[in-house]
């Protein structure tokens, strides 16, 4: 099984910074990508951004040039960098990991952070 550990939502004022972290630990053989999708109220979940194994990052046309995802392949966490927030950004952030485990490739979600922009 693949635990994930979010954390850094928050309140923010329009224009502001957050950053997100999630640190995913169990039995991981290898990490395939890690991800951020969120989800505002009455909404489907969406992608935000994702970054693969190899270093290669995709990011939702709404946070091009705002959002930075990276990660720490030491410590099997990925974070998100989100700068000059916007009140649309508001959602619950969802961290995504697709993990090689000893029972297969599978993909585990996080328990979600709040991130409000408000003024």
């Amino acid at each position: 099984q693949v635990q994930l550990v979010e954390s850094g939502g928050g309140l923010v004022q329009p224009g502001g910074s957050l950053r997100l972290s999630c640190a995913a630990s169990g039995s991981i053989s290898s990490i395939v990508s890690m991800g951020w999708y969120r989800q505002a109220p009455g909404k489907q979940r969406e992608l935000v951004a994702i970054i693969t194994s190899g270093g290669s990052t995709n990011y939702a046309d709404s946070v091009k040039g705002r959002f930075t995802i990276s990660r720490d392949n030491a410590k099997n966490t990925v974070y998100l960098q989100m700068n000059s927030l916007k009140l649309e950004d508001t959602a619950v952030y969802y961290c995504n990991v697709v993990a090689a485990t000893a029972w297969g490739t599978r993909g585990s979600w996080g328990q979600g952070t709040q991130v409000t922009v408000s003024s």
